[in-house]
């Protein structure tokens, strides 16, 4: 090869890192960087320069970028003379602050009185095409670097956005468990004050003779009215019946309020409806949500104060 570093500098080892060449292009690269160690350390170089983000941070870019940045590298390297008249006159500058030598061609120019008068007309540094490819590079170069680092920025905040959200969401299931938590407390304390309170007078209910393993237990109030019902066995019941607690007047059945499935099952204590006054509770079963007058015939426990 006659000039390599012409042919470092035409950019076709950027056009290879990009797999933008055809395969006869491609192994025409290969077999120049195989004869020239130049042109294999370059390549490996924009090699590297070129996957640094991708392999440091194995992120998948957004859909269209790879044709966004190939498309502007194409542009800058594209560049029309004049626009890239700036860059050149940059490295000019550049070159003369550093008092570097600039090459100065001499034109002859007829005088008026028919001598010959030369004078000097600048000429463009002899590494003005290298420099001006270098420039298009590292612009290029730069801009991959940019958009890449961009990428990993946008897919770090995605990241970051969805850690919030979970976080968020981890911490409305723990409120509402923590609220679920504090209201059983706060049952299991009013349940304590009335099992303990010496204002509330306890009932034991017996079984019948249809269930005399059953036991259930009435906590009454007779001055604020109040009336709980503690579960200690009951039969299981047939789907659609409820069972109904009943508080006996001078004889005559007062609704009490039906049973929670849990009630009817141990779980605790259940608030009852108030009663003015009583002199017996019984609870037979009921269809769900209770009747206006008990059905005698499945009474199931039955107690006097």
């Amino acid at each position: 090869m006659e000039n390599i570093q012409q042919y470092i500098e035409s950019g076709i080892l950027e056009q290879y890192a990009l797999g933008e060449l055809s395969s006869a292009e491609q192994a025409a690269v290969d077999n120049n960087a195989a004869s020239h160690p130049e042109i294999q350390e370059e390549l490996q170089q924009v090699q590297a320069a070129l996957g640094f983000y991708a392999e440091a941070h194995a992120i998948t870019p957004p859909a269209g970028m790879r044709e966004r940045v190939l498309g502007n590298v194409l542009a800058q390297i594209a560049k029309p003379a004049s626009t890239l008249r700036a860059d050149v006159d940059a490295v000019a500058q550049a070159s003369t602050a550093s008092n570097q030598p600039t090459h100065v061609a001499t034109q002859p120019v007829a005088a008026a009185s028919g001598e010959a008068v030369v004078r000097p007309m600048a000429t463009a540094p002899a590494t003005q095409p290298a420099s001006r490819s270098v420039w298009a590079m590292a612009a290029s170069v730069a801009l991959i670097m940019s958009l890449a680092a961009n990428a990993l920025f946008y897919s770090r905040w995605v990241e970051a956005s969805d850690e919030v959200v979970a976080l968020q969401s981890s911490q409305a299931r723990f409120a509402a468990t923590q609220n679920v938590v504090q209201k059983q407390l706060g049952a299991l304390r009013e349940d304590n004050q009335v099992l303990r309170s010496d204002e509330f007078r306890a009932v034991a209910l017996a079984g019948t003779k249809t269930s005399p393993s059953a036991r259930a237990k009435v906590l009454y109030n007779a001055t604020t009215r109040k009336v709980y019902v503690d579960v200690r066995s009951l039969p299981a019941l047939p789907a659609g019946k409820q069972y109904q607690l009943w508080a006996l007047d001078n004889g005559k059945p007062v609704d009490a309020g039906v049973l929670l499935a849990s009630t009817a099952t141990g779980e605790g204590i259940q608030q009852m409806k108030d009663i003015a006054s009583a002199q017996a509770f019984a609870m037979t079963v009921e269809p769900m949500g209770g009747s206006v007058n008990p059905t005698l015939s499945t009474m199931t426990v039955v107690g006097t104060i």
